[in-house]
């Protein structure tokens, strides 16, 4: 059992792999459970994303600045990976330390099941890379950390994406510079997190060969270009990151207010997903006959 789950984890790391040397700026909505991750694969999307931002308000209730750690992220890593059958990209953060740590990050990762994971240039606590108050480490410490993310992998097709946050922090020039450090350091991917225009957004797909991710943050520091631009610019990967976060948080909102406003629940019956079809999507048919199955 310990080498089909094995295989089938590569399987999908290298489904991930061929998805974004295609280029084609591949659609990769967020989850922060494993039930919304489910509702990603039923969607029919390819991929899914582990956002580091909805784990920390889903299961600490607390902000993108550093509150879960390197169990915590990947334990829930763990069970997001185990809760589909698609590849799973997760956000590991700053690798939470400094090189030696990243390639601890590294192998939890990988032992997790994950197919993809993207690590930053911030310093310690981070903090969500569309809020203010940003610090980057120096460049060549974050290619150093890259490197040995690279090195650390057992699975050569387990991708590492290299993350910048220096827009915000140094200016544009150093965010270009420090991408194309993590690209000889051997990122298979760039992420070049908040350009603020369209302008910088066409400059980065016109500088680097290696595959690039689009983070499409709604209300976030970059334009939201349409995704047929994005493709014809080249990036290789489009990020939702926080969407299904704030579209269930709005939905539940609305649910409540109505609920407490009316005293009374059967007005709003048209929103619930039937029983049947909830069991369906976590599996307790599945399970009933496993039972069954072992069943004297």
């Amino acid at each position: 059992m310990a080498d089909a789950n094995r295989g089938l984890t590569m399987s999908r790391r290298q489904t991930l792999r061929r998805l974004v040397n295609q280029k084609r700026a591949l659609v990769v909505p967020g989850a922060y459970d494993g039930v919304s991750a489910k509702l990603v694969e039923r969607a029919g999307f390819p991929v899914a994303y582990m956002t580091g931002y909805g784990v920390s308000a889903s299961r600490l209730g607390l902000p993108d600045m550093g509150f879960a750690g390197l169990a915590e992220m990947a334990d829930h890593a763990r069970n997001m990976a185990a809760a589909v059958s698609i590849p799973l990209v997760a956000d590991a953060d700053t690798g939470y330390g400094n090189a030696l740590n990243a390639r601890r990050t590294v192998a939890l990762y990988e032992a997790a099941g994950v197919a993809g994971l993207h690590l930053e240039d911030q310093q310690l606590p981070k903090r969500c890379g569309h809020l203010a108050g940003k610090i980057v480490v120096p460049a060549e410490e974050f290619a150093a950390k890259i490197r040995a993310a690279v090195e650390a992998r057992t699975d050569p097709d387990l991708l590492i994406i290299a993350r910048t946050d220096a827009i915000a922090v140094n200016g544009f020039d150093d965010a270009l510079r420090r991408a194309e450090l993590a690209a000889k350091a051997g990122a298979d991917m760039l992420f070049v997190e908040a350009p603020t225009t369209e302008a910088q957004i066409e400059q980065i797909a016109r500088a680097f060969d290696t595959p690039l991710l689009f983070n499409y943050a709604p209300g976030g520091r970059s334009p939201l270009l349409p995704f047929q631009r994005l493709r014809e610019l080249g990036y290789a990967v489009i990020l939702l990151p926080v969407d299904t976060l704030f579209v269930a948080v709005r939905a539940i909102q609305r649910f409540l207010a109505d609920v407490g406003r009316e005293d009374d629940v059967l007005a709003f019956t048209d929103r619930y997903i039937p029983f049947k079809e909830f069991n369906d999507l976590i599996g307790v048919t599945e399970q009933f006959t496993l039972g069954e199955k072992y069943s004297s």
